[in-house]
């Protein structure tokens, strides 16, 4: 299994995104790219054919031997089939690639048994959970709320992981876990009724928890890439705390379902993506250079001021605009990334001139 590589993944990946992105803009009435079964899929190929996938990579990197990555090209290749209109075959493919990843974190956290490995084993516990209530129910919402158990804890044993030997009080780690154990139960709730209030209470108190306790509002106060990935953390944890508002305050609202997703998914997740990305490109495809350039913070506050946008007009029951923000919001998830890989290739275009560069020149010492 030497040949295998983190690059088989990436078209996958990519599918994912693509696909996920055409069914978010189906949803809101605007097909760009008009596939009806990227609209009928759009949840379980944003959090799994992509997020999934992605997350999985991580993982699997991880550990020493290749075979690991065949479970995230298993998840991947989810996309493939709910392309071609498979959606049982692609969900088959998801619940074998969740419980790969599941078993990942089980050999992880036998390694590790520490508190970040039990958050990430959770996290991927709870994404096999939500797509076999799919297959089950063959209702989408049916896995909603385990997907954002798995994002959710999965992001949060990430911090932990990469912070964990810097100060923290414990007490402040018992009290984490409390409001994690708060969202659990919440989950096992149905959703409309106590389920949201205490999800709300839950989001609330761990976005309240993240922008006292975690490091970025250290790095915040930095500069260059530090700075970027400061600052993004802690407005993804703000976006975490307006989920938690809205699934107190707006049950009554038309668009309530949608705002919750799209709080959490799109604010929350994706703001933890662009400031993570300097370290999980590096750490899947075991590169030194960052993606990172003073040219992103263009295009990351135009992704949250058309995103605050979306949902503003939607809570302003305003459609028109709702659908302006919302295609444009998509448009620039493409620009982000491919800004960043951009950058990347430019990077290591310029390593590689400076080491023929410096080659050259001893040629001639």
């Amino acid at each position: 299994m030497k040949f295998l590589k983190p690059s088989f993944v990436l078209p996958l990946v990519v599918l994912g995104l693509v696909l996920g992105v055409a069914g978010g803009w189906i949803r809101l009435g605007y097909p760009v790219i008009p596939i009806a079964e990227a609209g009928v899929n759009h949840g379980l190929l944003m959090v799994g054919g992509f997020l999934g996938t992605l997350i999985s990579t991580e993982r699997a990197m991880v550990m020493k031997k290749k075979f690991w990555l065949l479970i995230p090209i298993l998840s991947g290749l989810s996309n493939i089939f709910f392309l071609i209109g498979e959606a049982s075959a692609g969900l088959l493919f998801l619940l074998s690639g969740s419980l790969g990843l599941g078993l990942i974190m089980h050999y992880q956290s036998l390694k590790n048994p520490n508190f970040h490995t039990f958050l990430l084993y959770c996290g991927a516990v709870f994404w096999f959970i939500g797509n076999f209530m799919v297959w089950k129910s063959g209702l989408i919402p049916a896995g909603s709320t385990w997907w954002m158990g798995f994002l959710l804890f999965t992001i949060v044993g990430e911090r932990l992981e990469l912070t964990q030997f810097l100060p923290v009080p414990s007490w402040s780690k018992k009290a984490l876990g409390g409001f994690l154990g708060l969202f659990f139960i919440g989950m096992l709730f149905p959703f409309h009724g106590l389920g949201n209030e205490l999800l709300g209470v839950a989001a609330l108190m761990i976005s309240a928890w993240l922008l006292a306790f975690d490091m970025a509002k250290v790095a915040s106060k930095k500069k260059g890439q530090f700075r970027y990935t400061g600052i993004g953390l802690r407005i993804g944890y703000i976006w975490l705390g307006i989920q938690g508002l809205i699934l107190l305050l707006m049950e009554s609202h038309p668009l309530f379902y949608d705002l919750v997703l799209h709080t959490f998914f799109l604010g929350f997740t994706f703001s933890m993506i662009w400031a993570h990305a300097p370290i999980i490109f590096s750490t899947i495809f075991g590169i030194r250079q960052s993606p990172y350039h003073n040219m992103l913070w263009w295009q990351w506050a135009s992704f949250q001021l058309t995103l605050l946008g979306r949902i503003a007009f939607a809570l302003a029951e305003n459609w028109e605009w709702r659908i302006i923000m919302g295609v444009t919001n998509g448009f620039l998830i493409f620009l982000m990334f491919l800004s960043m890989a951009g950058i990347l290739l430019w990077k290591l275009k310029s390593k590689k001139l400076q080491v023929k560069e410096a080659e050259q020149n001893q040629l001639f010492i």
